[in-house]
């Protein structure tokens, strides 16, 4: 577990995304007693620009423009984190957050990300049928893509290929159907299915040591609450049948955590609106606080 104190940033931001709905995500886990259950400081909560209703024609990325200028203030909030010696915890929001979390840390070094999401995120603008920058978060923070959005303060890649691992995402059907890049040799792939054939903890473990090479300073962890198995994480916008069981994504996270290297955490897509009964939400707060090392689940 990191030896520093948790800290919790707001970070509600839609922009990546054509709908609304996951900003409330904050809101809903604090009400269910995240930031107490991890002993977490709250430092506070962003505020994101309005949305634009079409994409950005120079990219084809809606909410292009806004989500470029925002992301270096994500940044500075999770830099002032950092440098209070505590561990960010972001929660969003869209995928997109992951841009000004990453360029948080390659202001500071050389820092690998964790991606562990239900879709691989690696979309290029002219497939995205929505323009939406929440099916392209993997590729822009990776370096493909649109300049005003991969080359954030002229530090493109925010993270490199080689220090990615995307972890968990069976959107297979979808990236075909669409015509989504493939994702780039170098990057380490470990889909469901390789989940399903190793078991979650040797590829977990397996990504660790990937994540934990002697050139990386550590490594980021992002979190979209799609990773989950569609039948206890029912409340988001984009459903893929099959998912992790609430005990994979438990055992993952107190792995990764265990590593001792990762400086940071953000938790995504979550959408309460959608989570009639509120069990999505309780099984999230419940999963993250077991996680996270300082409490068990509900």
């Amino acid at each position: 577990m990191p030896t520093r104190p948790y800290a919790i940033l707001e970070a509600p931001s839609t922009l990546g995304l054509s709908t609304d709905g996951v900003e409330c995500l904050p809101d809903r886990l604090l009400d269910l007693g995240l930031a107490d259950r991890i002993h977490a400081r709250r430092a506070g909560r962003l505020a994101v620009p309005p949305k634009e209703p079409k994409p950005d024609p120079a990219t084809g990325v809606l909410n292009a423009g806004a989500i470029a200028s925002w992301s270096p203030t994500l940044a500075d909030a999770v830099e002032k984190v950092l440098n209070a010696g505590e561990f960010p915890i972001v929660l969003g929001g869209d995928c997109t957050i992951v841009l000004g979390s990453m360029l948080a840390l390659r202001r500071r070094g050389r820092y690998g990300l964790f991606f562990i999401d239900g879709n691989a995120d690696f979309f290029q603008p002219e497939a995205e049928p929505n323009g939406e920058g929440a099916s392209m978060d993997l590729a822009f923070v990776t370096g493909h893509g649109p300049a005003l959005l991969t080359d954030l303060e002229g530090r493109r890649p925010l993270v490199r290929i080689e220090d990615t691992v995307a972890f968990a995402f069976r959107d297979h059907k979808d990236q075909a159907q669409f015509g989504s890049q493939p994702l780039p040799a170098g990057l380490m792939a470990c889909d469901l299915p390789t989940i399903r054939r190793l078991g979650v903890e040797a590829a977990t473990r397996a990504a660790i040591d990937h994540l934990t090479r002697p050139e990386l300073d550590g490594f980021f962890i992002h979190l979209d609450a799609d990773c989950l198995d569609d039948a206890v994480m029912p409340a988001v916008d984009f459903r893929v049948p099959d998912g992790l069981s609430w005990n994979e994504l438990s055992t993952a996270l107190r792995l990764i955590l265990a590593s001792g290297k990762a400086v940071g955490m953000e938790v995504t897509i979550y959408n309460p609106r959608l989570d009639g009964d509120g069990g999505a939400g309780s099984g999230l707060a419940a999963v993250l606080a077991e996680g996270l090392g300082t409490a068990a689940p509900a």
